[in-house]
C-alpha cells in the first residue's frame, strides 16, 4: 500500500478483536457492549475501527457529539448510537434522520427537545443521564434528597416526541482501585441503583441500564448491569497503571517515522530552538519528521526515546512543530530512510504510549487522541494491509 512514509501509525485489527473477546469473557452472555468510539475512536480512526467492531457483534456505539454520530452512519454503521454530549435542539431533525439516541441531561433539556421534535414532526430516542458524583452532565442525585431529581426524570420521560429506553451514569474514579476511590465508586453505584428503585416505584423502568466504563468493566463485574461501555480498553491500553495486568489487552496502535537526514556536529554545537541541548562531544544526529503538530508534544524535549535499528536513541533538543532530532552516535550504519519506532517493538526493546505519557505528565488516553491528522493510519488485519486513512481523506 502506497503512503507517504513521513510519520505513520499502524492499527492492528486482530489486536482489537483480541481485546473485544477478552472484555466479553468478563461479562454475562446477555450483557450488551457499547463501544466508545468518540474522538475518532480515541485517535485510531472511527471508520475501520467501527466497521471491525460491528463485524465482531458490538451492540451499540457511543460518541461525544452529533458530527461523530453522523460520521459513523456515513461509514455504514447501522447499530444504535448514543450521543454522550448535548446536541442543540435545533438539530433535532438530524437526530431523527440518522436514528440516533440522545442523552437527556436535564428536565429543561428534555422539554426543549420535545418541543423542537414536535415542531419538526419527528420523534427522538433518548437515554437518561444521572449525575451520581461526576458533576458533569445529568440529573443531579448528590446532596441528600434525590426525590426532586426523580420528579424531574419522571417528567422528562413523559414528554411527547421523546422515547426513553435507557438510563446511565458515569464513574469518576473507577480506575483507582482501593481506598477512598473504591468507596466513592461503590457509593456512585449505590446511588444509581437506589434511583432506579425509586423510579421503578413510580412506574418507570428502563430496558438498558449501564454505568461501566473500561475500568469498572474490569474491576466491578457486579456493576455490568445490562450493558458495559468500554473505551480505552478496546484499544489495548490500561485505564490506569493500577489496573495493568488485570485483563490481557494488546495495544492496537504502533507509531513510526523515518530518518530524513543524518549529520555530524562538533562538541559545543547547540541543537534545536532555544539551545536546550548542546553537544557534549562530537555527535551523529538524525532528524525525524514528527513534531508537536503531529501530537508529539514539546514536553518530550530531552526526555523521550525512540528505536532505530533495534537500539534506543534519545530525543535531543526541543521538539519542533514538524521535526525533532535524535542522538544516534552509538548506532552503526544509520542512514536516511531508516524506520524509527516511536511506539512499538524493535528488537528487544518496546516503547509505549504509557511511557510517552509519563514523560510529559499526561496519560495514555491523551497521547492517542492527540495524534494528528497528517499521520496516516494504516490498518492491518490477518497480517495484511487492508486500508488507510490519511490527511486527504479527512
Amino acid at each position: 500500500m502506497k503512503y507517504l512514509k513521513r510519520s505513520w501509525a499502524v492499527v492492528d485489527l486482530d489486536c482489537l478483536e483480541h481485546n473485544v473477546n477478552n472484555l466479553r469473557r468478563l461479562t454475562k452472555p446477555r450483557t450488551k457492549i457499547m463501544a466508545a468510539v468518540k474522538a475518532d475512536a480515541y485517535g485510531h480512526g472511527d471508520k475501520y475501527i467501527a466497521d471491525r467492531l460491528a463485524r465482531l457483534g458490538v451492540d451499540w456505539f457511543g460518541v461525544s457529539c452529533l458530527d461523530e454520530a453522523i460520521s459513523l452512519r456515513t461509514h455504514g454503521i447501522f447499530q444504535p448510537v448514543l450521543i454522550f454530549g448535548v446536541t442543540p435542539v435545533e438539530y433535532v431533525s438530524e437526530l431523527a434522520k440518522y436514528n440516533l439516541t440522545q442523552t437527556i441531561v436535564s428536565h429543561e433539556y428534555a422539554r426543549s427537545l420535545s418541543e423542537a421534535a414536535k415542531e419538526s414532526k419527528v420523534c427522538v430516542q433518548g437515554h437518561i443521564k444521572l449525575d451520581t458524583g461526576m458533576s458533569r452532565l445529568g440529573f443531579v442525585l448528590t446532596g441528600g434528597d434525590m426525590e426532586p431529581a426523580l420528579d424531574e426524570v419522571e417528567q422528562a420521560c413523559s414528554y411527547e416526541n421523546i422515547r426513553i429506553h435507557g438510563i446511565y451514569t458515569h464513574f469518576s474514579c473507577a480506575d483507582e482501585p482501593g481506598g477512598d476511590s473504591e468507596e466513592f465508586t461503590r457509593g456512585q453505584f449505590d446511588l444509581f441503583m437506589r434511583a432506579l428503585e425509586g423510579l421503578k416505584f413510580r412506574g418507570r423502568e428502563f430496558g438498558l441500564r449501564h454505568c461501566s466504563n473500561s475500568a469498572a468493566t474490569i474491576s466491578y463485574p457486579e456493576m455490568h448491569l445490562d450493558m458495559i461501555r468500554p473505551g480505552i480498553a478496546l484499544y489495548g491500553l490500561n485505564p490506569s497503571r493500577e489496573l495493568a495486568g488485570k485483563i490481557d489487552l494488546q495495544p492496537i496502535m504502533g507509531l513510526y517515522s523515518s530518518i530524513s537526514l543524518v549529520k555530524e556536529i562538533d562538541e559545543g554545537v547547540p541543537v534545536s530552538y532555544g539551545r536546550k541541548y548542546t553537544a557534549h562531544r562530537r555527535m551523529k544526529v538524525a532528524t525525524v519528521p514528527i513534531g508537536y503538530a503531529d501530537g508529539y508534544v514539546r514536553e518530550l524535549t530531552n526526555k523521550a526515546r525512540m528505536l532505530v535499528r533495534g537500539r534506543i536513541a534519545n530525543v535531543i533538543g526541543r521538539v519542533c512543530m514538524d521535526q525533532l532530532m535524535l542522538d544516534v552516535t552509538h548506532i552503526e550504519g544509520v542512514c536516511e530512510g531508516d524506520t524509527v519506532t516511536i511506539v512499538g517493538t524493535d528488537g528487544r526493546h518496546t516503547l509505549t504510549f504509557d511511557e510517552m505519557a509519563d514523560l510529559s505528565a499526561s496519560f495514555n488516553y491523551e497521547k492517542v487522541c492527540l495524534l494528528g491528522k497528517r499521520v496516516p493510519r494504516i490498518y492491518r488485519y490477518h497480517g495484511e494491509e487492508i486500508g488507510m486513512v490519511g490527511l486527504l481523506d479527512n
